[in-house]
């Protein structure tokens, strides 16, 4: 009795407030699109309402009400609307609300994705160039804008970027990878933390610039890729404190699991619902709210979320964060929606493990024991990432990185692995201890000549240092207004940063013009403690690359018994060669320390 006429009160002060829209996710669509999207309407006295509309070609399927008066799901067919304003009524018994929806003519291309034919550059935005100082302290925000502190915004933008898109592309790299720029709060300049998924941060810029951006780099033939964050939010998003609906979350901000950095709950087919649980439905650093993309509701938002951006700004690729601590069988839908309107499009999993085992469970086109297909692309190959920095800065065997290509037969696709020495996650090359300007060097050369689509963290090319978060992310020379010297430029580099960068970019054009080096199959010919050589081959050439890792110039003996190559007798020198000795089953390949060796092959 008491909790019916608390609920009839309830009832009543709902029907009290006329509803009043603020927001609608997503702010518009498109003709000729996927046929049903879901809106969520964000306001006040949203309780018992109805949506009609006399548009023509839309259709509302379906009302669902939210978790309280200032949410409202709506979905809308529109299989057959045409460009305009489509009406909506918001009706409720205090009142009516009137919403106009923009639906828009599709402009923009089909993405491109990527494959083994490009070479990925991975870009912090705020680190690498300030193309637009207004920006940098914008009214309003919360974060600090400091150059002094490693942990606040620099100033660096996407009109920075913008700006050197000739750097890049005279480098030869032809795909961007940009950390989030989607609105965060406080001093989240890595824009990992998100408050709005439909917004760009104001200290990146506007929606133009990002449009804008993607066009000039169109432009010039390269590609650009979202890192796509959806496993949690920023620990100040509107929804923990008022969430959309029942379990849009995985707890509460003062009762949930804190996440288990680990990936044996998902992988190991024996492992209990409690271990797969802590990994999945974990707050990252005990702090930050994880979605749970299991809800029905959630899964829609983010699916419809990445199309918009994908419509919206006519990007090319996904790199998705976090990529195991979201549920396989909610990336299995997602991907599938994606794929259904951007067939060429390329998804990329962060799955941070030096396992192979682990990193190659989660890859699509094929089910596991869990009876699922991810339908993922690819993923990063932290395995071969961690075992050439093992090989080359540390000396280990090069049997390291053959375990890690001699597992490649678990991957459905391994030329499609994503392959790097550096990210933003991890010490600079050049901050671990023992490494050098050499070292750095011998790891692009078999970065870019191995099997995969490599991956570059910006400044990297030009050896620049860096040890733990945020010491690795430090400012890009040259791209900030007071920079005592432009690292953009040949001028302003030091001597030991113009060979690196001179170094990466000869590998790069060699790369572009050498087919065989993108798509063509990788085949041990011979190795030992310290050297590997290795066949590079398709249908128009035959390339074969001798690595070096000793500290010392040496003639490396290499039998070609029973190789793709024993009937070889040509062996011309390429890229950083010299001429062989022997045409027999056996040959004599003069190496230089630290050095990687081409060679035709005919």
């Amino acid at each position: 009795m008491c909790a019916a006429l608390l609920f009839a009160s309830v009832t009543l002060s709902f029907a009290q407030t006329a509803p009043k829209i603020e927001r609608v996710d997503p702010p518009n669509w498109w003709a000729g699109f996927e046929p049903q999207v879901m809106l969520l309407l964000t306001g006040d006295g949203l309780a018992q309402a109805s949506v009609t509309t006399t548009a023509s070609g839309v259709r509302v399927t379906r009302i669902q009400p939210g978790s309280d008066v200032h949410y409202l799901f709506v979905w809308l067919e529109t299989h057959a609307v045409r460009p305009g304003n489509i009406r909506l009524r918001v009706r409720t018994p205090a009142g009516d609300a009137d919403l106009d929806f923009p639906v828009l003519a599709r402009v923009n291309p089909q993405p491109a994705g990527v494959s083994p034919d490009d070479v990925i550059y991975l870009i912090m935005p705020d680190r690498f160039a300030d193309g637009d100082t207004t920006n940098d302290k914008p009214p309003g925000s919360t974060g600090v804008y400091d150059r002094g502190q490693p942990k606040a915004y620099h100033g660096g933008d996407l009109r920075g970027i913008r700006e050197h898109l000739s750097y890049l592309h005279d480098l030869g790299v032809t795909t961007l990878l940009l950390t989030p720029v989607w609105k965060n709060t406080d001093s989240d300049y890595h824009g990992y933390h998100v408050i709005d998924f439909y917004s760009l941060d104001e200290h990146m810029g506007t929606l133009r610039d990002y449009q804008d951006l993607v066009e000039d780099a169109h432009k010039l033939g390269m590609k650009v890729l979202i890192d796509y964050v959806v496993n949690h939010t920023g620990p100040r998003h509107p929804w923990v404190s008022d969430p959309p609906a029942a379990n849009w979350f995985h707890g509460t901000p003062s009762d949930h699991l804190n996440v288990l950095y680990k990936f044996d709950g998902i992988v190991d087919p024996h492992a209990s619902g409690w271990e797969r649980r802590r990994t999945t439905d974990g707050w990252f650093d005990n702090r930050l709210p994880d979605l749970n993309p299991d809800n029905p509701l959630v899964a829609q938002y983010v699916l419809d979320n990445a199309l918009w951006w994908t419509e919206t700004a006519a990007l090319d690729a996904f790199r998705l964060d976090t990529f195991p601590y979201s549920s396989r069988q909610f990336w299995s839908g997602w991907n599938q929606g994606v794929f259904r309107n951007y067939p060429h499009t390329t998804t990329i999993g962060e799955v941070f493990d030096e396992d192979v085992t682990v990193t190659s469970f989660f890859p699509g086109d094929r089910k596991q024991y869990d009876g699922i297909d991810t339908h993922l692309s690819t993923v990063f190959d932290f395995p071969l990432y961690h075992a050439i920095r093992d090989v080359i800065i540390k000396q280990q065997s090069m049997q390291r990185i053959i375990d890690v290509l001699q597992r490649d037969w678990l991957y459905p696709h391994p030329d499609k692995l994503v392959t790097f020495i550096g990210n933003h996650d991890t010490r600079r090359f050049m901050g671990e201890d023992s490494s050098s300007k050499a070292k750095l060097q011998a790891s692009f050369g078999l970065l870019l000549t191995m099997r995969g689509i490599p991956e570059i963290y910006s400044g990297d090319e030009i050896a620049l240092a860096g040890g733990d978060d945020p010491d690795n992310r430090r400012d890009f020379p040259g791209g900030f207004p007071g920079d005592t010297r432009n690292a953009f430029t040949p001028e302003g580099r030091t001597a030991d940063e113009n060979d690196v960068f001179n170094a990466v970019r000869a590998l790069l054009q060699f790369r572009q013009i050498h087919s065989a080096l993108r798509n063509g199959t990788q085949t041990h010919i011979a190795w030992g403690k310290d050297y590997y050589a290795f066949l590079r081959a398709d249908s128009r050439e035959k390339l074969l690359i001798v690595f070096n890792n000793a500290e010392t110039s040496r003639t490396l003996t290499l039998s070609l018994s029973d190789t793709p190559l024993a009937d070889a007798r040509v062996f011309e020198p390429l890229l950083g060669a010299q001429p062989v000795q022997g045409n027999g089953p056996t040959i004599e390949v003069p190496a230089a320390a630290m050095s990687t060796a081409i060679y035709a092959v005919r």
